[in-house]
């Protein structure tokens, strides 16, 4: 599954979203949240499975490694990456430019990435 998100998409997304103990959830309208549940990009990179990002370290070769896979340079590693993840119904979301990140099914559903009734 693949999604492309434009930037004021993508802003919408964070704005849209909490996390509490570590999960992501999406924002209720009427409820009040503290502060410290709002999530950036930071904090979202930090649920991605995987990510290939100008900003981020996706620490490429540690997720290569955990996957039992080797690669020859960093275009074959992400390639390895992606087939790993999306073979296995992950959602690979595209945010430009250089920059594609790796959810869990499961989680793309709970903040809005997927409809939760589709089979995208």
């Amino acid at each position: 599954m693949e999604r492309e998100l434009t930037p004021e998409a993508f802003s919408a997304l964070l704005e849209g979203l909490y996390e509490r103990d570590d999960r992501l959830e999406l924002r209720q309208e009427g409820e009040v949240y503290p502060r410290s549940e709002k999530v950036d990009a930071y904090i979202l990179s930090g649920h991605a499975e995987a990510l290939q990002s100008v900003e981020f370290d996706g620490d490429l070769w540690g997720t290569l490694e955990d996957i039992d896979e080797q690669a020859a340079d960093e275009d074959e590693a992400w390639a390895k990456i992606r087939a790993f993840y999306l073979d296995r119904g992950n959602l690979l979301l595209r945010l430009g430019a250089g920059e594609e990140w790796i959810f869990n099914e499961s989680l793309a559903r709970r903040i809005g990435l997927l409809s939760p009734d589709s089979h995208e």
